[in-house]
Parts: structure tokens; C-alpha cells; sequence
């Protein structure tokens, strides 16, 4: 077969899968599936070769990220139901004031709650983002708006164990270690440079209030707000996740984000155990790493699935303490519901990338890029981030998109003269791209935050493209340095 054909067949898969969830309304799963037929069928690769491709693909993805995936959801529905970004936003408002809230908070939710699934931060976030706007001055609402977009996207695709994150990692077969050391500071700095230089714009006339917000009358989404709330898209489509727009994790049984009856819950600093101990120990193991530390226990404790669950197992026994053996086994009956869900689509979206990758297309992208045909890394860099960031704009899934992407490129690595790093910070940042009306993240942060469509366009469609193009410039950077 040709390289003209090989690459006709994967366009017409890709834009398939495309049409398949845009236009005509068809889950991710069912999409992703039919495009890896086809493109295997296609490419020649024979009936039964094909499905055992599709199969295993799934399998080599769940065998990467799997447990990471089902212990953070589990960690977050926990988490939820103790009610600890509420405690920890509550404390900051005090200790900041609201002028330094917006920037905080954006940069706490991108670098210590991608544990937490990115529904489920809007959920929580968005009341508390309501109810300080007033005290942050002029256009307070666009600000804290725009702010919970930067804070729960980037996160979601720079640190772990964000989703995007750890999708990306295990199908480009990165260390989560080195995605964590490169992300974390990455993430940080995007998150704040964006709602800094949104803020710039507002005060330039930006944001309209008498267009971009609504009234909210008592009861509805924003006001005081339940996970039950959280609408639907329109048409179904998928949300940030890819996951078919449920609420994420803690948010599907409607547990409310204001804690049923006077529990008495842990202190803030006892509630963020369950997050911070995790992230010190893969920090910790990827650290002794870098120094050429070989130790077996090292290892053993870096790990960031052993990790997680240690994370996992201590908010259970906070949550059992705090709530009840009842309302735990609620929490966690929510996060094992919303977690199949993920896996699923993260599964088929890693089962499209065997397909591709063995095709004869990464032999043929694998000569555009490679750097003895005289592409420099910069040039590498850039083009990762424009594939992904025509697949999100297009699929509405940042996880689908950025499993896509590294799909594609995962089989031509060896040929790049650029770490494989920088391709998948490269494939996180594009995947950032302009969030829109594709998305069912779009609608519940429309309904939840109580601004208009317009408004919503402008507070997170336009903030995740100022972000999209603030990472790129770090990520280039990066690029020069490693």
C-alpha cells in the first residue's frame, strides 16, 4: 500500500470518529471502536489481527494506567464527600484575601487536586467561585471563572495523576516521575500566567455582565448547587474527559457539595493527607531517580499506583471516621460507577493508537518528523501540539484527543531527536486547545458558574486557548534545555 493511501486511511478514520461524536451524536466508545476497524481493515491488516490489535491495545493502556485511573477517582469521591476543597478554598479566602483568591486558587487546583475528576473540582469549585466573586470586585464572576478554567484543565493534562496526564505517560511510555518533575512546574506557571493576563483583559472591557452572566434565583445550579444539578450537554456529547458527560467522581449519586447533616470532619491540613503523601512519594522516587539512586524499596515506595492507593486507603479511613461506615461505602460506590466509565474510553481510545501504530503510518510520519530529514525539535514540538489541538477542537474530549495524539507519535519516537518528555508535554498542551460547545464540561461550567453562553465562551473556551499557547511557549523552552 502506498504512503498516500495509508495516510488517506487514517484521515478518514480519524475525521470519522470526528463526525461519529460531533455530528452525529454517537458515544466516544462506539466511535473509537468503529474508527479502529475500519482503519485496520483498511490498512490491510487482516479481521483477526485487527480485533487482537483493538484488544490489546486496550489491555496495554489499562496495564499502564488502569489502577492509577480507579485509585484517583476512588481518592477524589472520598475526598468529595469530606468536603476538602471547600475547607481549603474557605481558608484562603481568609488568609489572601480575595484580591490574591482568583490566582491561588487556580494555581491549588492545578497542582495539588488532579486527583480530584476535573467534574467533580467544577462542581465543588463553582459555588465558592459564586459566592467570593462579589467580594473580588468588577467582573469578580469572569475572574474566579476563568480561574477554575486554568486551575482544572491544565492539571488535568500536566500533573499527575490527572487523567490526561497519566494517559499520555503510559502510552508514550514516560516515567510518571519525569512527567510529574517537568508538569508540576509547568502547570503551576501556565495556570497563574493565564488568569493573570485574563484579568489583564478584563479590566480592558472584556466581559460584558449584562451579556455574559445571568441572574440566578435561589435553587438553581450556582445558587446552591448539588452534583445532581450538573446538567447535560445538549446533544450528550462528551465532556472534558471523554467520558459521555457524567459527573465525575462523587458527583453521580447527587451527593451535595454542602455536607449532609452537621458531620464533623477532619481538619483541613488531617483531609489533604490523602493527596500530599502520594505526591511526595512519587516525587520522592523520581528525585532519587534523577540522582542514580538504585534502591529497590525506592522504587518500591516511588510507585505511583502503591502510591495512590496508600492515598486511597487514608482518606477511606478518614472518610470512615468522618462520615460513617454508611456515606464512605456511598462515596465509593459513586467513584466505581464513574470509574468504569473512564476506563472504558481510555481503554478504546488507547486501542485507535495499536491500530495506527501498526499501520504503515508511523513509518510515514515517522520520515516527516524525524530529525535526519531536517526537522528540528522545535519544529517536532510544535507540530504534537497542533495535532493535538486540531483533535480536541474537534472530538470536544481533551483525554480522547491527547490519547489520540500520542497514539499517532507514540510509534515514531526512536526517530525524533527530542525527548520523549517534551513530546508529551508537547501532546498535554495542545490538547488544552479552546474547550467549546462539543463539550459537556462546557455546559455544566455554563449552568454551575450562571453565565450566559457567550460568557462561557469567553471564561473558558478563550481562557483554555490563552493557556493552550502559554504552555506550547514553556514546553518550547523545556525543548531547548533537556
Amino acid at each position: 500500500m502506498t504512503d498516500t493511501l495509508v495516510v488517506l486511511h487514517a484521515t478518514i478514520a480519524i475525521v470519522g470518529v470526528v463526525l461519529l461524536i460531533i455530528w452525529a451524536g454517537v458515544e466516544p466508545v462506539i466511535a473509537l471502536v468503529v474508527g479502529s476497524i475500519y482503519l485496520g481493515l483498511a490498512a490491510g491488516l487482516g479481521f483477526e489481527k485487527t480485533i487482537t490489535t483493538i484488544a490489546t491495545g486496550f489491555g496495554d493502556i489499562m496495564a499502564e494506567v488502569g489502577l492509577l485511573i480507579g485509585f484517583g477517582v476512588l481518592l477524589g469521591s472520598l475526598l468529595f464527600a469530606m468536603g476538602a476543597l471547600q475547607k481549603l478554598v474557605e481558608l484562603l479566602l481568609r488568609l489572601l484575601g480575595p484580591r490574591r483568591l482568583p490566582y491561588t486558587l487556580a494555581a491549588v487546583l492545578s497542582t495539588i487536586f488532579p486527583s480530584i475528576y476535573v467534574d467533580v473540582q467544577l462542581v465543588l469549585a463553582s459555588p465558592l467561585a459564586r459566592s467570593a466573586a462579589p467580594r473580588i470586585g468588577r467582573h469578580g464572576l469572569a475572574l474566579m471563572g476563568g480561574a477554575l478554567s486554568a486551575g482544572i484543565l491544565i492539571g488535568y493534562v500536566f500533573v499527575i495523576p490527572g487523567l490526561g496526564t497519566v494517559s499520555i505517560a503510559g502510552l508514550l511510555d514516560l516515567p510518571l516521575g519525569t512527567m510529574m518533575l517537568y508538569g508540576f512546574p509547568i502547570a503551576l506557571v501556565t495556570s497563574v500566567l493565564t488568569t493573570f493576563l485574563f484579568s489583564r483583559l478584563l479590566r480592558m472591557g472584556w466581559w460584558n455582565a449584562a451579556k455574559d452572566e445571568q441572574e440566578l434565583a435561589p435553587g438553581e445550579p450556582g445558587a446552591a448547587v448539588t452534583a445532581a444539578d450538573a446538567p447535560e450537554g445538549p446533544t450528550g456529547t462528551a465532556g472534558a474527559d471523554g467520558s459521555g458527560g457524567t459527573a465525575g467522581a462523587g458527583g453521580a449519586g447527587g451527593v451535595a457539595v454542602e455536607q449532609r447533616g452537621a458531620t464533623r470532619t477532619p481538619p483541613l491540613y488531617v483531609s489533604l493527607l490523602p493527596i500530599l503523601v502520594p505526591l511526595v512519594m512519587i516525587g520522592g522516587g523520581a528525585v532519587a531517580e534523577a540522582a542514580g539512586v538504585e534502591s529497590a524499596a525506592v522504587a518500591f515506595f516511588g510507585d505511583p499506583a502503591l502510591a495512590l492507593f496508600v492515598g486511597l486507603v487514608g482518606a477511606y479511613l478518614l472518610a470512615r471516621g468522618a462520615l460513617g461506615t454508611k456515606r464512605t461505602n456511598e462515596a465509593l460506590n459513586e467513584g466505581l460507577n464513574t470509574t468504569g466509565q473512564i476506563l472504558l474510553v481510555t481503554g478504546v481510545g488507547g486501542s485507535l493508537g495499536a491500530v495506527i501504530g501498526e499501520t504503515a503510518l508511523a513509518d510515514v510520519l515517522g520520515g516527516f518528523f524525524s530529525a535526519e530529514h531536517g526537522t528540528p525539535a522545535l519544529v517536532a514540538v510544535v507540530l504534537a501540539w497542533l495535532i493535538a489541538a486540531v483533535l480536541h477542537l474537534a472530538i470536544g474530549s481533551i483525554s480522547v484527543a491527547a490519547i489520540t495524539a500520542a497514539g499517532i507519535l507514540a510509534p515514531i519516537l526512536g526517530g525524533l531527536d527530542v525527548p520523549t518528555v517534551v513530546i508529551g508535554l508537547a501532546i498535554g498542551s495542545g490538547a488544552l486547545f479552546a474547550l467549546h460547545v462539543n463539550s459537556n464540561f462546557f455546559w455544566m461550567f455554563q449552568s454551575l458558574l450562571g453565565i450566559s453562553t457567550r460568557g462561557a465562551l469567553k471564561a473558558l473556551t478563550f481562557v483554555t486557548a490563552l493557556a493552550w499557547v502559554f504552555a506550547v511557549v514553556l514546553v518550547c523552552a523545556v525543548a531547548l534545555v533537556v
